[in-house]
């Protein structure tokens, strides 16, 4: 039912999230790619790949990259982009992030951005990914995060799940930890910011935003006080939804 939502919600996204200031914030981007620092002759994949933007920064420092998908749209959308951008060290399949199809130790290095929250049980991803890197490699977690209070976190997922279906949960700072410990990784280095979304885009890009934008707005105006993680203010006339991203190099 979940792999169902998924693929109806990024169908539904494909083109709308690769030209997203979400997905193409320069800042996000350029974290991500230092932390998993990839080297020419290394083989690296991208989980969750979506479009393939992560994808394409990584394919232009490795000496390959392979991205799967469970959304075929995505996918056409990767494939597309990267042949425009004549990267000939990319390839994307459809496939699942956690049950994947590649040998044990196949890989250099893995990332997977903005993938954790849609997964009803998170360790899979994480257990897959430390399975299909090999030792002394690296990974590469990013996500928004949710705020330790559960009352600020419930009031969040709400809002985030009315917005876009798909949306399973977004996990507090210390169990986004503990997915690596449990996995057997080291972690290495992490990062935490704020980041700032054009809320009227965030709403609209969701396939349930505009139909929910009343219970939304009803929600929004009356925010737990504990609220840090979710917030949404002016900005020069405009709304801004800022969240706060968390990336993390691991070591396997």
């Amino acid at each position: 039912m979940q792999d169902q939502a998924i693929v109806a919600e990024f169908t539904h996204q494909a083109e709308s999230f690769n030209t997203s200031a979400a997905a193409l914030a320069t800042a996000t981007l350029d974290d991500l790619v230092e932390l998993a620092d990839p080297r020419p002759g290394e083989r690296w994949l991208e989980a969750a790949c979506g479009p393939g933007i992560v994808s394409r920064r990584l394919a232009a420092r490795a000496g390959a990259v392979h991205g799967i998908d469970l959304t075929a749209a995505m996918i056409d959308v990767a494939r597309r982009e990267a042949a425009a951008a004549k990267l000939d060290n990319l390839t994307f399949a459809i496939g699942d992030a956690t049950a994947l199809e590649l040998e044990t130790a196949s890989v250099d290095g893995a990332v997977a951005r903005f993938t954790i929250h849609h997964l009803p049980v998170p360790a899979r991803l994480v257990e897959e990914l430390a399975r299909v890197v090999r030792p002394g490699g690296c990974i590469v977690l990013a996500d928004h995060i949710a705020d330790d209070d559960g009352a600020a976190a419930a009031w969040s997922g709400e809002l985030e799940r009315l917005r876009d279906p798909s949306h399973w949960t977004c996990l507090p700072l210390e169990r986004l930890r503990h997915l690596g410990r449990a996995a057997g990784l080291e972690l290495e280095q992490e990062r935490l910011a704020a980041f700032a979304l054009d809320f009227e885009d965030w709403l609209e890009r969701g396939s349930g935003g505009p139909g929910a934008r009343a219970l939304i707005e009803r929600a929004l105006a009356d925010p737990p006080a504990a609220a840090e993680c979710f917030r949404v203010r002016e900005d020069h006339g405009r709304r801004a939804l800022e969240l706060r991203l968390w990336t993390a190099r691991w070591r396997r």
